[in-house]
């Protein structure tokens, strides 16, 4: 054997030990791999492809008075001074207090809903109440559901912090009037009776009580 053909021998083994030896540390690629993907510094942030609009509408409030109105003012005046405030969960306690209070005034039962009544409110639902009584009237009343809950007014003294907001209800409700001698002389005891009725509420937005009072009643 030349001594050309034994030095290709010894180089080619030379060459199959790197091999060998680049792959043990590497590892081999099987199949389908991820690129690898260089760190980012980390005081560099990801590129948007957009941009973040500041001082976008209030969907808590246009959704539920048309935007730019007065009443969209008012709200917007209301969360200001009292940022936690929210159009949304005040309409659902309103459904609640709505409830409770007509409930209240028909069973004649009204001091558990005083709280939430103004001194005016109370005397007038009072004064109806004792009228009944007076003529030997049981009532029996029982709510069958709120088919019409809509914020139609707000209002706002930048002076008081003083928040009036006016609301819509339409219910239907099942309420019969009977005598002592257990003769209906009002309503049915069968068939519903819509009500409808325009409430007003009013709170000193940043106060500490939570509560918001019914001011005023309409139809």
């Amino acid at each position: 054997m030349s001594g050309a053909v034994i030095q290709l021998i010894v180089l080619a083994a030379i060459a199959i030990f790197l091999i060998l030896k680049l792959k043990s540390v590497l590892g081999t690629r099987e199949g389908y791999e991820k690129p690898i993907i260089p760190e980012t510094a980390p005081d560099s942030a990801p590129k948007r492809d957009f941009d973040v609009i500041e001082g976008g509408p209030d969907h808590d409030i246009i959704d539920n008075v048309p935007e730019g109105s007065t009443a969209a003012v008012a709200l917007a005046a209301m969360k200001r001074v009292e940022p936690q405030f929210s159009v949304s969960q005040f309409l659902q306690g309103a459904r609640g207090a709505y409830e409770m209070i007509l409930m209240a005034f028909e069973t004649g039962d009204l001091e558990k809903v005083k709280p939430f009544l103004a001194p005016e409110v109370y005397e007038a639902f009072e004064t109806a109440v004792n009228a009944r009584k007076e003529q030997g009237l049981d009532v029996q009343a029982e709510f069958l559901g709120l088919r019409e809950l809509v914020l139609s007014d707000a209002d706002f003294d930048h002076t008081t912090n003083e928040a009036e907001v006016t609301v819509r209800f339409g219910a239907e409700i099942i309420s019969v009037a009977r005598n002592a001698a257990g003769e209906v002389v009002e309503g049915d005891p069968k068939t519903p009776r819509k009500q409808r009725d325009i409430w007003t509420f009013a709170r000193t937005m940043g106060a500490n009580d939570p509560n918001w009072q019914l001011v005023a009643t309409g139809g």
